[in-house]
């Protein structure tokens, strides 16, 4: 294709956000309908932990419970599928053979998925909670 690379950028349009770098609104929406999910999938004590400035990897961390494997799975399979119809399809899943723990990575958003026995376990909320940033 003939042209400069000035041309060439002018024709291609304006560049898209990458999903590592939504803007705010969109984090905030994702994070709604990951929290909504969860709550119609009677998930219990969901929190949602803010790393931005704290971690490279993403921005929020949402940290549920769900009772069973099979409840866990759903939970993750329905998540899926909402942050699809919003536009996100490449959510990477970890831990879907029937673990304790499943692992969705949605970019600015992670979310953990544990039975009871291993949330209390790796204790995330203590890891990454707020109260360790403030001075002893």
């Amino acid at each position: 294709m003939p042209g400069t690379p000035r041309k060439k950028a002018v024709i291609a349009g304006p560049k898209k956000l990458s999903p590592r770098r939504q803007p705010a609104d969109q984090l905030a929406l994702m994070q709604q309908i990951i929290t909504a999910s969860l709550e119609d999938d009677k998930a219990e004590n969901i929190v949602v932990l803010d790393l931005a400035g704290r971690a490279s990897f993403a921005d929020r961390m949402v940290v549920a419970t769900g009772l069973s494997d099979r409840q866990i799975a759903a939970m993750a399979t329905h998540l899926t599928e909402k942050l699809a119809e919003l536009g996100i399809k490449r959510v990477q899943i970890e831990g879907t053979a029937g673990s304790d723990w499943i692992l969705l990575d949605a970019g600015d958003i992670v979310v953990h998925l544990f039975r009871p026995e291993a949330r209390a376990l790796y204790a995330l909320e203590k890891m990454w909670g707020a109260d360790l940033d403030e001075p002893i």
